[in-house]
C-alpha cells in the first residue's frame, strides 16, 4: 500500500517563506510522477508544481517563478519551497503520486495516490 507522507506548512505572514516535504513509502514502484495541489475553501483544485518520472518539471501559472520544487528519486521524495507568499496561497496542499509518467493536471484531478493534507496559512 503506497502512502504519502506530508510535512511542512503552517503560517506565515505576507512575503513570508514555507517549505513542503513529501515522502512515497510502502512502494513497490522505483519512481513516480509526484506533485502538490492546492485547495481552497470554496475552490476548485489547482495544480501547484509536479516533477514526472523523466524529470519535467511543471508550475501552475499562478505560482510566477515563487516556488522551487525539487525530487529525492532515490528516497521517492519530493520537497517544494515557498517564497513570496500572499493571502492568496492560503489553502490545504496535498501530495500526489503516480507511477506512470503524469501531468500536473493528472496529478491534480485523477493521481492514484495523495497525502493526508497539510494547511498552509498566509496572513496579511
Amino acid at each position: 500500500q503506497v502512502q504519502l507522507v506530508e510535512s511542512g506548512g503552517g503560517s506565515v505572514q505576507s512575503g513570508g517563506s514555507l517549505s513542503l516535504s513529501c515522502v512515497a513509502s510502502g512502494s513497490p514502484y522505483s519512481r513516480y510522477s509526484m506533485g502538490w495541489f492546492r485547495q481552497a475553501p470554496g475552490k476548485e483544485p489547482e495544480g501547484v508544481a509536479s516533477i514526472d518520472t523523466v524529470g519535467t518539471v511543471t508550475y501552475g501559472d499562478f505560482v510566477k517563478d515563487r516556488f522551487t520544487i525539487s525530487q529525492d528519486r532515490a528516497k521517492n521524495r519530493i520537497d517544494l519551497r515557498m517564497d513570496s507568499l500572499i493571502p492568496e496561497d492560503t489553502a490545504v496542499y496535498y501530495c500526489a503520486a503516480d507511477p506512470d509518467r503524469a501531468t500536473l493536471k493528472w496529478l491534480t484531478q485523477r493521481a492514484p495516490y495523495r497525502g493526508q493534507g497539510t494547511q498552509v496559512t498566509v496572513s496579511s
